[in-house]
């Protein structure tokens, strides 16, 4: 595999050893400049977090500093094998792609207990960001990729059995569990036809202790949030957040509709939080500090050969005048937020034309946060589709496409599509068990479709089984079922168990959460992010 071409001493895409040919090039071989990373949503955010403040921070510091903290960076080639030519153009921005996993190593049991991280990491990227640094230095632009974009992965040889593989359907945030950075990459510029000339990798741990060697965060919010799966638990107004408690707030799934598209514009303010927070401290003017804060980060992040010390060092002379106005956050257009797959699930999917402009216009390093313009040659991603909806993907939210008023049936605080049902008989009635299931499929509920009988019931009431934690998804079930009784059972677990008594039972249509807070709007700068 040949080398990367050697760059002059200073240039923002200098060679380090080892390395690939330069993602910093486009195919003519023209000479790329600079580049910074910063977060967005979910993961993404956490991501953002520590790289913008390591990236912002790098001209504040000695060249020896840095050099140290470039030699402690785990190094991931994601250009590998790549083919030149088929790639999309460089321009004359800088573009990272900051990706999230949900690894844990570094995190400690009494942790994973006190913030609700217990479980499997699931090798996949929990969220990703495309954040273009424009050609004068003075705009990055942070754009939220959702991990449930339907996508065609290209041809690939897996990682886990070295097979090659048939260009495929899948989620987005396949491309790493499939074929790690090299076929992430090459997903995310087949999407966009936007050049990446970067890549970031942030983990659970980083982000946490980023964070904390901060001194905490500050997030405001308009209501009091509360979550149940990750522990998280804020009063109205301004709260101070350490590691632990900011990794609930950006992971909570359950919270303004439970969709993954709110997330991340929750994620996109707590974003806007830490960058204010690292200029507002003085940690980017600090050395002892910044050495502290970057040192936290780098314990986990992984970045490509191409991001080196000369780099960093570029990057954090080209923006020392950055600030919050000079940033601006926007997620992809979508035209289906329940786009069912065979053998996915429900998909995101996007609009086209309007996520077509959006690139567009990173590539032509326009600001998307500036006025509409009129014509087909508009740059901005446009305005939201008020009938959008959400979705989440798992337990606790979603929508199934909104409806008005006029479609009936109350408005539940869960997508029935996101609540997995079983149903049992206990009246005695021939087939009623059978016409339950099937009504509450139709109705868009999750059910087995395999109903059982269950012992002849004393009441002649319907109940509905349900762990606590999962007590929205149960008040959904039962505005369905009309006259049901909600009986706890702490260790059920995500599914529901309909035991119906009522020989008269009857299932109402109920309409998934109305679309609000999704994050197909117009881009934000960082100075309108206010209280979210």
């Amino acid at each position: 595999m040949p080398r990367r071409a050697s760059s002059p001493p200073g240039s923002p895409h200098g060679s380090a050893k080892g390395a690939r040919k330069s993602p910093g090039r486009n195919r003519r071989g023209a000479r790329r400049r600079p580049s910074w990373s910063r977060p967005g949503p979910r993961w993404g955010l956490r991501i953002a977090t520590g790289t913008s403040v390591l990236l912002l921070a790098a001209g504040g510091v000695g060249h020896a500093m840095v050099t140290g903290l470039s030699e402690d960076v785990r190094r991931v080639d994601p250009f590998d094998d790549l083919d030149t030519d088929s790639r999309p153009r460089g321009d004359n921005g800088v573009n990272f792609l900051v990706v999230g996993t949900d690894r844990r190593d570094g995190i400690s049991a009494t942790q994973k207990e006190r913030y609700n991280l217990g479980g499997s990491a699931c090798d996949c990227t929990d969220t990703m960001l495309l954040v273009h640094l424009s050609g004068d230095r003075n705009r990055a632009t942070v754009v939220s990729l959702p991990r449930d974009t339907y996508t065609k992965l290209p041809p690939h040889e897996d990682r886990a059995t070295g097979k090659r593989v048939a260009a495929r359907p899948a989620k987005l945030n396949a491309a790493y569990t499939a074929g790690g950075a090299p076929l992430t990459v090459r997903a995310v510029e087949k999407l966009t036809d936007v050049h990446v000339d970067h890549y970031l990798e942030v983990d659970f741990t980083s982000f946490m202790s980023t964070v904390d060697v901060l001194g905490g965060v500050p997030v405001c919010t308009t209501e009091p949030l509360k979550d149940s799966y990750s522990g998280l638990d804020l009063p109205k107004g301004t709260t101070k957040l350490n590691g632990g408690q900011a990794l609930q707030y950006v992971r909570a799934r359950h919270l303004d509709g439970g969709s993954d598209l709110s997330r991340m514009k929750r994620q996109q303010h707590f974003l806007a939080s830490v960058i204010s927070r690292a200029t507002d401290t003085g940690v980017l003017m600090n050395p002892v500090r910044f050495n502290k804060v970057a040192a936290t980060l780098l314990e986990s992040v992984r970045a490509d050969p191409g991001f080196g010390t000369e780099q960093m060092m570029a990057l954090g002379r080209a923006m020392r005048g950055f600030s919050l106005a000079s940033s601006e956050f926007a997620s992809v257009p979508l035209s289906d937020v329940d786009h069912r797959v065979p053998g996915l699930g429900s998909t995101v999917e996007w609009d086209r034309p309007r996520a077509a402009k959006l690139f567009a216009a990173l590539r032509a390093d326009r600001p998307l946060s500036a006025p509409a313009e009129s014509g087909p040659d508009a740059p901005g991603p446009g305005a939201s589709d008020p009938d959008a909806s959400e979705r989440d993907g798992s337990e606790g939210g979603g929508s199934e496409g909104g409806g008005s008023d006029r479609d009936g049936g109350p408005r539940v605080e869960v997508a029935p599509r996101d609540i997995r049902v079983e149903v049992a008989n206990a009246t005695g009635r021939r087939g009623l068990g059978a016409r339950i299931d099937r009504e509450l499929r139709g109705t868009g509920f999750a059910t087995t479709g395999a109903p059982s009988n269950a012992r002849h019931a004393e009441q002649a009431r319907t109940t509905i089984a349900y762990d606590p934690r999962w007590d929205r998804s149960a008040r959904s079930l039962a505005a369905a079922l009309p006259g049901a009784k909600l009986v706890k059972d702490p260790h059920r677990g995500a599914q529901m168990k309909v035991t119906v008594g009522a020989a008269d039972q009857r299932v109402r249509p109920v309409r998934a959460p109305a679309a609000h807070g999704t994050p197909d709007e117009a881009p934000m700068r960082g100075d309108e992010a206010d209280c979210g």
